[in-house]
């Protein structure tokens, strides 16, 4: 088989993705899907509690697609430092990564859309910004070098509807997330002459996640297309960023219809 036709039919041989939050369903779901178009894995899960899951989504990733590897890695991702031993963990096991899905996150407190500001504190505000701005932020910092040594690279931010609604869990988490997109617009404008390509995706309401454990019937029916949708499809949009080379600077909305537009 020649080369262009491994490029054809496996588009991400020989690249490394770095995907964070990978034992979510999300997460879950790229990985597969990275894995199947060649692209080696670190799998990067939260605690202990994580790791069987983790350590069985390896097993399964390195029987996708020839000559693709696949490694678990802990960490706790509300620090700065523990973002930064992430990455030396992964450069040195695997080495640099290639493309950056940085996917994990928290809620914090849910409050719902029409919950009393008063019972979300400064402290708690901070730590979600940390974990869902700050550590994405680390975390991009550690790839760049790389990635324009080889001038490639691709940085996926996971956000999500309440960037631009306001959402239905809390102020902390919905300016968390708002905060990825002046993040992803001045990367994207910073580094893509370079070939580095930044974007996101913001989903709402997708089924088999940890924050949608049990939507409630109001929340389903802000989804015109009346489901929740699913983490294959949020999956296939990363992939898509991952290997287009010509996207760039934009967030794609996964809403079912709930927003008008396609970013915010």
């Amino acid at each position: 088989m020649s080369s262009s036709a491994d490029t054809t039919i496996f588009p991400l041989q020989g690249k490394l993705a770095l995907i964070t939050g990978c034992t979510g369903g999300i997460g879950q779901a790229t990985a597969r899907a990275f894995a199947r178009s060649g692209c080696s894995i670190a799998v990067h899960h939260s605690s202990a509690k994580s790791k069987g899951k983790a350590d069985a989504l390896v097993a399964e990733l390195v029987k996708l697609a020839p000559g693709v590897k696949a490694a678990a890695f802990e960490a706790d991702l509300s620090t700065y430092e523990n973002a930064r031993k992430l990455y030396d963990q992964v450069a040195e096991v695997l080495g640099h990564p290639d493309i950056l899905f940085s996917n994990h996150g928290v809620t914090g407190p849910r409050i719902g859309p029409e919950g009393d500001m008063q019972m979300v504190s400064a402290e708690e505000f901070e730590a979600t910004w940390r974990t869902n701005a700050g550590t994405h932020y680390v975390l991009a910092q550690k790839c760049l070098p790389h990635m324009q040594e080889q001038k490639w690279g691709r940085i996926i931010f996971t956000s999500s509807v309440a960037a631009g609604t306001g959402g239905v869990i809390g102020p902390q988490y919905a300016s968390s997330k708002s905060a990825l997109h002046g993040l992803i617009h001045w990367l994207s404008l910073r580094y893509c002459k370079e070939g580095i390509l930044t974007n996101g995706v913001a989903p709402a309401l997708i089924e088999d996640t940890e924050m949608m454990k049990n939507p409630s019937d109001a929340v389903r029916s802000k989804i015109p297309i009346g489901r929740l949708g699913k983490p294959d499809e949020i999956a296939q949009i990363v992939l898509m960023l991952a290997t287009n080379a010509y996207m760039t600077n934009k967030i794609l909305v996964a809403d079912g219809g709930w927003t008008n537009g396609g970013g915010f």
